[in-house]
């Protein structure tokens, strides 16, 4: 008896209830407030989840495709041209540029810290004169849908911390990863598929590069219904997509319907809100199973598209195929799309595998803004492209007139955004002389998912979620709206 009286709803004490309906009961309420003044009735017809009273205001972006850099793309060989950086090839960078800036344990034992100009050349491009590397021709042909940030800068200076700074606002993990926050906040756009997708590719130009982690598109404390779905490079996109051999797919509904009923039974029991989540993960993976195959599908893709993403676009995980399918999930109204290629992070032999890196990514790159464009999805499709920092001005290793490495550098680098509201054809911000220090108008991560979440139609210092005592929000207690970014 002593055991049964544990295991009924009259054990349940009321901080144990409402703590945990809160969550559980009261996403599933939420169902009835969809049609919030702020969005269109389509959209209000269509959506599932989300908060009461979000968007804040009428958004720009309803989705957001992010092109994450996984390494660190040198911006000094891509984007931030400093011409006169060639008087100064292995003299030593001076200590009133550095200003005793800590350094990582790959260059902290270096006896000289010598000066490597970028063996590169540039051109500017478009109306708005961006200066761009020959190594990105295709993305150059797209310069004035392209908002430059110059001025990024970032706090941690190793690849973990950085990166997960990036995706979820704290060097720390195991907080919500931003797509996590946009389907916590925002909800999802379509029924038959995840709201939040992430996909990862491994670049040629240094194959062996920074590891990467599912927390990074994890939920975090948020409720694990809004964490990231993977879609694999290899087998089938999701795992245990497929029914197994001899079950047919109305056993599979059978099977599914039993497994709700004893979930159901104990949601009512216990009111925990990981109960109604399993619940809605075994709905959602059935209807994956027609959705998912028939969105994978690229036969149906003429041949014109994979002349435009490129001759890697038909080979199954390439960075070239997951833009394919970023469009084809922007198309089907997929809120998050995140987009990892990793190998950037070089630091020998750079000129080489940064060749290999943007042979990856420039056309694939390009053709999907381009894709987007021509098919009017553009307008409302938010794209960022850049890592987790930049690379340094002086070589890591020995300098000579054909090679040079590069090491960690957070102080500054480039970033680009496209798509609905930002101000195309534009640089803002800009650094000094050596590419290693911002002379105007620097922007903090904090303040880059500021920007986006306004473009999105969210007040970033209003989406939180209260956890272990304090409201939290992607954005802690920082950042600030960079207005000049937004059209």
């Amino acid at each position: 008896m002593l055991a049964d009286s544990f295991d009924s709803p009259l054990a349940i004490n009321r901080r144990h209830f409402f703590g945990k309906s809160a969550s559980g009961i009261g996403i599933a309420a939420l169902s009835s407030l969809l049609a919030e003044d702020n969005l269109s009735a389509e959209e209000s017809s269509s959506r599932v989840g989300g908060l009461p009273g979000l968007p804040h205001w009428t958004p720009q972006a309803k989705r957001v495709i992010y092109l994450f850099q996984s390494g660190a793309p040198s911006q000094l060989d891509l984007f931030d041209w400093k011409p006169n950086l060639g008087e100064f090839f292995d003299k030593d960078l001076p200590d009133s540029v550095r200003m005793g800036q800590r350094l990582t344990g790959m260059t902290s034992g270096q006896k000289r810290f010598p000066v490597a100009p970028t063996k590169f050349k540039f051109r500017q491009h478009g109306e708005g004169g961006a200066w761009i590397s020959e190594l990105l021709p295709h993305i150059s042909n797209v310069a004035d849908e392209l908002c430059f940030i110059k001025s990024m800068h970032t706090e941690a200076i190793n690849h973990d911390p950085a990166i997960t700074f990036f995706q979820t606002g704290s060097q720390i993990a195991g907080r919500p990863s931003i797509g996590a926050w946009l389907s916590y906040g925002l909800g999802s756009m379509n029924q038959d598929l995840p709201t939040f997708v992430s996909m990862v590719s491994t670049g040629t130009g240094r194959p062996g590069g920074q590891p990467l982690y599912d927390r990074l598109w994890g939920s975090g404390f948020l409720p694990t219904t809004h964490q990231g779905v993977k879609f694999r490079g290899v087998g089938d996109p999701v795992l245990y997509i497929n029914n197994p051999q001899g079950i047919s797919s109305s056993i599979r509904r059978q099977i599914l319907d039993d497994i709700v009923a004893i979930n159901e039974r104990k949601l009512r029991e216990s009111h925990d809100p990981e109960i109604a989540t399993r619940i809605a993960q075994y709905e959602l993976a059935y209807r994956m199973q027609t959705s998912v195959p028939e969105l994978t599908d690229l036969s149906t893709e003429p041949e014109a598209t994979f002349d435009m993403y490129g001759p890697e676009s038909r080979k199954k995980g390439t960075y070239a195929y997951n833009c394919i399918l970023a469009r084809r999930l922007a198309e089907r109204d997929v809120r998050f799309v995140q987009l990892f290629h990793m190998g950037w992070d070089q630091h020998k032999t750079l000129p080489k595998q940064i060749a290999g890196q943007c042979y990856d990514t420039d056309q694939p790159t390009a053709a999907l803004i381009q894709d987007l464009k021509q098919r009017g999805l553009l307008k409302d499709t938010l794209i960022v492209w850049g890592g987790e920092f930049g690379r340094t001005v002086y070589s890591q290793g020995t300098l000579t007139n054909n090679n040079y490495g590069r090491d960690h550098h957070p102080r500054c680098f480039t970033m680009f955004l496209a798509g609905a509201g930002v101000n195309a054809g534009t640089t803002y911000g800009a650094t000094d002389d050596y590419s290693y220090n911002i002379a105007e108008n620097p922007v903090h991560v904090h303040d880059l998912h500021a920007t986006l979440l306004h473009l999105l139609g969210i007040d970033h210092e209003r989406l939180t979620f209260k956890f272990q005592g304090r409201r939290f929000r992607l954005t802690d207690v920082h950042g600030e709206v960079v207005q000049d970014l937004l059209a």
